[in-house]
């Protein structure tokens, strides 16, 4: 049995060092989102390893150790990431590390650990033992080696390529960057869209941390018409993969193919930057009308599951979560946000 060390990703350099050399590593498993995570909302980051501290780096699994008084300590790999797959190379490995993992979960009497994973191909069902699948969601990615106009011609004819020459013909004004005027557009936007699907908006220093954090590897995009915003995309990147990470939009304009096309102009920034994918993240399988339009971009798709040791608590109900919606979508903007500020410190 290897012996299993715990260490500090933001403060060891060697993650960085591991991510870089791991074809599993994610925007997601680095020290810019742990920094985040622990800028907003107080989170700690702990990574599980077999490499003691004085040597190489070869693996590692990631966690933020969430404590709250409202939902319960866990921990979970990671707060608000679609995906963070284990950094290992053998089901030996993995498996000694979940044990330690499961014993750990105890000792802190944590709620749950949580792992999300896109795929388990290291997995068994002796490996996976104590975990149990909590939820599942569908993941699509784009593969943008093809040439720029294959990749448009694969877009859905209706869906996708008419919304987009839609909205050239609108003479869209389209910005790119990172200025605070950006994110005070952008946040605007997201205050638009969260009401309208009936759930709070991030606090506005989340954004400001990621983008303080992730540096010119985080970009926000804009569609504007006479000077009025109407639709927002923020990215980030790592290595050679662009992450869609948020959208939000005014969907009284949206007959103009505004987020279509903003996409399109992402994909476009991203085949100049040399980059070989666009990670479209997660999407909820009660959500159709997002799935669709991920697969009318020309994106696989692929079932991300959750895994969580020990099995939670029962789900909250439906009259429970349409309740808490038909509420959001009446708040005045200033009540949606302190919500938010207060909802997504214990959320995870």
């Amino acid at each position: 049995m290897a012996t299993i060390y715990r260490t500090d990703p933001v403060q060891d350099a060697r993650w960085s060092e591991l991510l870089e050399r791991h074809p599993d590593a994610s925007v997601f498993h680095t020290a810019a989102w742990q920094r985040t995570l622990s800028l907003t909302y107080g989170y700690q980051a702990i990574a599980f390893t077999t490499s003691a501290p004085d040597g190489p780096l070869r693996d590692g699994i990631v966690f933020s150790w969430i404590r709250s008084w409202l939902t319960g300590s866990r921990f979970v790999s990671v707060a608000f990431a679609d995906h963070c797959q284990p950094l290992v190379s053998s089901e030996r490995t993995l498996s000694e590390m979940l044990l330690n993992v499961r014993q750990y979960t105890d000792a802190e009497h944590a709620r749950y650990a949580e792992c999300r994973w896109i795929h388990t191909h290291l997995l068994s069902a002796q490996e996976l033992d104590g975990f149990d699948s909590s939820r599942s969601y569908m993941h699509h990615r784009l593969d943008l080696r093809p040439r720029l106009e294959d990749i448009f011609n694969a877009f859905h004819k209706s869906c996708i390529q008419r919304k987009i020459q839609r909205a050239e013909k609108e003479s869209l004004i389209y910005r790119e960057g990172s200025s605070d005027e950006m994110l005070r557009d952008f946040y605007q936007l997201l205050i638009l869209t969260r009401r309208r699907h009936g759930v709070p908006p991030q606090p506005m220093a989340w954004f400001r941390n990621l983008r303080d954090c992730f540096g010119t590897d985080f970009k926000v995009r804009i569609a504007s018409k006479n000077g009025r915003p109407l639709a927002s995309l923020l990215t980030l990147q790592f290595k050679d993969r662009m992450v869609y990470k948020y959208g939000c939009s005014d969907a009284s304009f949206h007959r103009l193919g505004t987020m279509p096309w903003l996409f399109w102009r992402a994909v476009q920034d991203a085949k100049a930057s040399g980059l070989a994918e666009l990670d479209l993240g997660r999407s909820d399988l009660t959500d159709p009308g997002l799935i669709a339009f991920k697969d009318h971009l020309g994106a696989v798709s692929s079932i991300l599951t959750n895994y969580r040791y020990p099995r939670s608590g029962k789900a909250r109900s439906s009259k429970k979560t349409w309740l808490s919606a038909k509420l959001f979508t009446h708040l005045p903007a200033p009540i949606l946000r302190a919500a938010g500020t207060l909802f997504y410190r214990h959320a995870g």
